[in-house]
């Protein structure tokens, strides 16, 4: 029986390199590496083995005959997949780890950061080299966007946290949380006491756009949202009120979906799963009845990757439609492929916002209407958009920003403004000092691709380790230990 890749894939090729017929595709040599949002099997050339889904770190990897409810699309998905595709797969080059010169002592390294990217990069270091690691978090709990970026009703998807949990463990790794760059130590502090210092800050700010009223009471950013679902100890437990009928999302993107799912879901369906007490309590008492997903493009350019998209038309079946406005419908109706085509056989209806949603929860997608104000004295209660011709306001008392997540500055290291990163060539800041993940190349990627991320980064660092330039500190892990108990 055949194997197939379901929706909580996190790309980061841990099947791929047990795969013993190469029949698991995008490979980490393809040109499509990181930019998909999940990982194939191809079916003509699987074999039936096991092997990925014993290696799988997220538990998304099923035989064919095991694939019901949901999960029943993805046998299709991944044989769609390779339609176009010869059925022999080329091996690529072999690759094997990086590691130091005889003559180079192991390392001190001081990561900053306990997410996905510093998982990765601790992984590679431990393998690759004798280094002393470590970690500092200002977050009192381990795992950064595993935590509380990932929505809560996707347990399988947070499940990588195991992987880095056992690297974390390692007895050449020492941790402490609760500690902040910039409040309780220095980056020069850091560089005094380890040879090099890897930052995996990732994107903790988020981009508005720019809007008159956009801060008012009643706006926040989507992924704040899905951090106060997850318990996020910066968003309070009384900022986000569900008590209007209608929540505009701004973008439609996967974090959009992920509220947007959240939102309409039945409370009941998330018990179990790691959301926060305050978070399910104020779902079940929610007056919400309708989701708008605001977009400024047509549905040939939504931002939702399929399988986040197949997901949610799972959970909200029969419940999902399409504002007819700015010619939604045809556009859906005559789209091959790309996003458009997934929204076929879709409701399209032209919704009427001047009376208040009724009958079931309900998802509503409309296009081609860019916001251009939010509308209100001390709460929102309306947003206006328009196509170029004319507008209209949508009445709300929520609106959540989805439009992308950006890096804020980091004390004592460069930073560029327009990206939201820490300028890098390759992961190198300068000899010495190194980033990863979205500090590094910007807010894009999943979990997955931090992995390669990380793997560039720490070569960059093994180079300087190799040619002496790496820092020499001048007190060692014990004094840093001291140091911080001084200040926490």
């Amino acid at each position: 029986m055949t194997y197939a890749i379901t929706q909580s894939c996190c790309a980061d090729a841990s099947c791929v390199s047990v795969c013993p017929v190469n029949c698991i595709h995008p490979t980490p040599d393809e040109p499509d590496f990181g930019t998909t949002d999940r990982l194939y099997i191809d079916p003509r050339a699987c074999i039936g083995c096991g092997a990925c889904a014993d290696a799988c770190p997220v538990d998304a990897v099923f035989p064919v005959d095991k694939l019901t409810g949901e999960l029943s699309v993805h046998a299709e998905i991944n044989r769609e997949r390779f339609t176009d595709v010869p059925a022999e797969h080329p091996w690529g080059e072999p690759h094997f780890p990086r590691s130091l010169p005889s003559h180079a002592a192991a390392p001190s390294v001081a990561v900053v950061g306990t997410g996905p990217a510093a998982g990765y990069a601790v992984q590679s270091l431990l393998r690759s080299t004798d280094a002393e690691i470590t970690l500092i978090d200002r977050m009192t709990t381990p795992g950064g966007l595993i935590n509380y970026g990932v929505a809560p009703d996707h347990p399988s998807t947070k499940q990588i946290g195991r992987t880095f949990a056992t690297s974390f463990k390692h007895p050449r790794v020492r941790m402490h949380l609760g500690v902040e760059v910039g409040r309780h130590v220095s980056h020069a502090e850091l560089t005094e006491h380890h040879n090099a210092v890897v930052y995996a800050v990732g994107a903790p700010g988020h981009r508005t756009p720019g809007l008159p009223g956009e801060d008012l009471p009643g706006t926040l950013a989507a992924r704040e949202f899905v951090g106060w679902c997850n318990g996020h100890p910066d968003v309070a437990a009384d900022a986000v009120d569900l008590s209007a009928e209608r929540v505009v999302v701004v973008g439609n993107g996967n974090v959009a979906l992920d509220a947007a799912r959240l939102l309409l879901s039945d409370p009941d369906e998330l018990v179990g799963t790691p959301i926060a007490e305050h978070a399910l309590a104020a779902l079940r008492t929610s007056r919400v009845r309708e989701v708008v997903l605001l977009a400024r493009r047509g549905p040939e350019h939504a931002a939702f990757t399929p399988s986040e998209w197949v997901g949610i038309q799972h959970r909200l079946a029969g419940r999902i439609v399409v504002d007819g406005h700015g010619g939604a419908g045809e556009a859906i109706a005559g789209a091959e492929d790309g996003p458009a085509a997934l929204l076929r056989g879709l409701p399209v209806e032209d919704v009427d916002w001047d009376w208040a949603p009724a009958g079931d929860r309900r998802l509503v997608l409309r296009f081609t209407s860019a916001p251009s104000e939010v509308l209100g004295t001390t709460q929102v209660r309306a947003i206006r958009v328009g196509d170029g011709t004319a507008t209209r306001d949508v009445e709300t008392g929520l609106v959540l920003w989805s439009v992308g997540s950006r890096g804020v500055q980091v004390p004592q290291l460069p930073f560029d403004e327009k990206t939201g990163t820490i300028p890098n060539t390759g992961g190198r800041v300068q000899p010495g000092t190194y980033v990863v993940g979205w500090a590094k190349r910007g807010a894009a990627g999943g979990i997955g691709a931090n992995r390669s991320c990380a793997s560039e980064t720490v070569d960059a660092l093994l180079d300087d380790a190799a040619a002496g330039r790496l820092h020499r500190p001048t007190k060692d892990g014990k004094a840093f230990t001291k140091l911080l108990r001084s200040r926490t």
